[in-house]
């Protein structure tokens, strides 16, 4: 098990910071990793002046990409931007509280979350992965997984590292009898969204028995919350095992498995793998009110890692004007030269094609 402790409490604490960095909208409290705005230069809605902070909260899975983005923006535009990394069902519930300026998230709303949101637009901004991690002493990294064998492990139907299921996937690995703890997210997650939608339909009776969305009723396990907390307990539990954003895998040097795609492949979890499966795309729907899975490609994607998900910022429609003014341009620049930033973090470059899209939805807020 390779792991960096330092990564692992600084992510912690980033994430602790967050929650407390989500108060009212625009109202210029930040966290240390955010560069404050000079005092007295809070955006007036009414007045039209110019915008110098902006809040958000919500995924833990972008936050590492926020964090890059946050001094580069400030230094560039003049505008500070708080981020409290509080999981995507916060980020769902503060937008919906009018609570920040953004919300950002790794599901698309639900009818009822978008009916409760008044004319939120969601709008994909960024393309990483979710990827299974785990932690048992003796035994290498990237072991091989297939996502019916993990239905079958976070249902509790595989108790055992050795079980000749995960034995025939691994010829030549000596296996423990180590019993798996399988860990969960305990708050509203993308996270748990993109792994449930990914195993709701390769396996039948979990998409029965479990279902998808942000936050299920899982059968047993040890359960954290946000990645940083997932992470915490990964770290400190041999036979653990995890789905957990990439970029806090690849940041904290965790064992991760590869998992099988439609083709019968099993690709490695990075920026070509994530790619691949956005290309398979065959549409991109407009208007900002429709979320785009592109979990479980089809074989026509043969290099495709079968976990990679869109995340979603998201903004009501009807911001006031020079907020909306604002907000666009910082979800412009996001799309565009922001995704720059991505790479170093595992965030794979959006698709031209939804980057066209993306700029005509952020269009619309405020008009």
């Amino acid at each position: 098990m390779r792991f960096t402790r330092i990564g692992i409490t600084a992510l912690a604490s980033a994430a602790a910071l967050g929650i407390a960095a989500c108060g009212s909208s625009g109202s210029g409290s930040h966290h240390s990793s955010t560069t404050r705005a000079p005092a007295g230069t809070e955006a007036s809605a009414t007045t039209g002046a110019s915008v110098r902070a902006l809040t958000g909260a919500g995924s833990t899975l972008v936050a590492p990409l926020i964090s890059v983005w946050q001094p580069v923006y400030d230094k560039q535009y003049g505008v500070a931007i708080t981020y409290g990394a509080i999981g995507s069902g916060g980020g769902i519930e503060q937008i919906t509280a009018r609570t920040v300026d953004f919300g950002a998230s790794d599901a698309p709303l639900t009818a009822a979350q978008e009916a409760a949101c008044r004319q939120c637009l969601e709008i994909p901004w960024a393309l990483a992965a979710t990827v299974i991690a785990y932690h048992v002493n003796g035994v290498p990294n990237q072991l091989h997984f297939t996502g019916p064998l993990l239905a079958d492990i976070w249902m509790g139907k595989i108790k055992r590292w050795n079980d000749p299921a995960i034995q025939k996937l691994n010829p030549g690995v000596k296996l423990p009898d180590t019993p798996i703890q399988p860990i969960h997210r305990t708050d509203g997650s993308g996270d748990t969204f993109a792994f449930t939608n990914y195993l709701s339909k390769v396996s039948p009776e979990f998409r029965a028995k479990i279902g998808n969305a942000v936050s299920v009723s899982w059968p047993g396990g040890l359960g954290a919350k946000g990645n940083s907390g997932v992470g915490g307990v990964l770290a400190a539990t041999n036979g653990s095992i995890a789905y957990i954003a990439i970029a806090y895998v690849l940041e904290n040097h965790f064992d991760y498995g590869l998992v099988e795609n439609a083709a019968g492949r099993f690709p490695i979890p990075g920026i070509a793998s994530i790619k691949a499966a956005a290309a398979s795309l065959r549409s991109v729907p407009s208007g900002g009110t429709q979320g785009i899975s592109i979990t479980d490609p089809p074989p026509a994607a043969p290099d495709a890692y079968p976990i990679s998900t869109f995340t979603y910022i998201l903004i009501p429609k009807s911001t006031p004007p020079a907020r909306a003014a604002a907000l666009r341009r910082f979800v412009d620049w996001a799309v565009t030269a922001g995704q720059s930033y991505g790479p170093k973090l595992d965030f794979a470059p959006l698709p031209p094609a939804v980057v066209k899209v993306d700029e005509a939805d952020a269009a619309m807020v405020g008009r």
